[in-house]
């Protein structure tokens, strides 16, 4: 729980400058280990595919209005 925590803000921080794995690796976790977190945030919602630059995850800030999604990039 606390790594799921900790990656989501390292995420939501590194706005596509490096890859997923890649920011797992710096967090000390392994790769398995960072798919798995990976896993577990899309299926709540919390991030989704999107493949753009580096990093092929954004965050899901939030909805305005009908179904709005904002994103960071």
């Amino acid at each position: 729980m606390e790594n799921k925590k900790r990656y989501y803000l390292a995420l939501s921080k590194n706005s596509g400058r490096l890859n997923e794995l890649d920011l797992g690796e710096i967090l000390g976790f392994e790769d398995n280990e960072t798919m798995q977190i990976i896993t577990q945030l899309l299926s709540e919602h919390k991030i989704e595919y999107y493949e753009k630059g580096r990093c092929n995850y954004i965050i899901m800030k939030g909805f305005r209005g009908k179904n709005r999604k904002v994103y960071l990039y």
